[in-house]
């Protein structure tokens, strides 16, 4: 099913959001597409956090990208020890896929349930190229905790760093190593700040184009009323 949201508005008392009416209103069904996008103002559950490892593991988003990432490594012959052809292909997208899920794992599940992270994206309302760049890349390194408080994203980064720890359980000889490791892992930083880009413009995009009357996205509202209420 696409994504099918109903906005309400947010909280404008809630000084644990960053002024709220920055962001998007919140919608009471998830993203299909970018399941991280939030979905209601109070914090994720345990049982919820799992629940978003398990949907982003299997979201649109992360096929996608594990079905480049893979192209890309294939037409660079990289690790060489795959080799070519469809089965290599096939090698290099599960590995991708594992990498990314279980990276998932650690950070949006594992970590952030211990140490009481907030996991998901926050869009900003009606985003300008060079603050979305700014906020994009902050997200990176800046999270929430689960009562609203702005700290290190210990749950991102550390998390992403394990996963790749874990990936040479099962990666070749070749990978490794401590540079190859280190490689992936600002690899990794680069697709986070990526895919914050691409979500922070995702309810945007969609406005512009006007297929918000599809109801298939969140609604950041109009420019003269950038808290949608649900109307429709």
């Amino acid at each position: 099913m696409p994504d099918s949201p109903q906005p309400k508005p947010p909280s404008a008392t809630n000084p644990a959001i960053d002024t709220t009416a920055r962001f998007v209103g919140y919608v009471t069904n998830r993203s299909i597409a970018f399941p991280d996008i939030a979905a209601s103002e109070g914090p994720l559950s345990t049982g919820e956090k799992f629940r978003l490892f398990v949907n982003q593991s299997i979201s649109p988003a992360y096929i996608l990208a594990a079905s480049v990432s893979a192209a890309y490594d294939q037409a660079r012959n990289t690790p060489q020890a795959d080799g070519q052809g469809w089965d290599a292909y096939g090698t290099r997208f599960g590995a991708d896929i594992a990498r990314a899920s279980s990276n998932s794992f650690f950070t949006s599940f594992l970590l952030a349930s211990a140490l009481r992270q907030d996991p998901r994206f926050f869009p900003q309302n009606r985003p300008t190229l060079w603050g979305s760049v700014k906020y994009s890349a902050r997200r990176v390194f800046i999270t929430r905790t689960d009562s609203g408080r702005t700290v290190f994203n210990t749950s991102g980064i550390v998390g992403t760093a394990a996963a790749e720890a874990l990936a040479n359980a099962y990666l070749p000889v070749s990978e490794q190593t401590a540079a190859k490791n280190a490689v992936r892992f600002g690899t990794d930083l680069a697709w986070k700040f990526a895919a914050n880009m691409f979500k922070n413009y995702w309810p945007t995009l969609f406005r512009g184009m006007g297929l918000n009357r599809l109801k298939v996205i969140p609604d950041p509202g109009s420019p003269d009323n950038p808290n949608p209420r649900s109307t429709n």
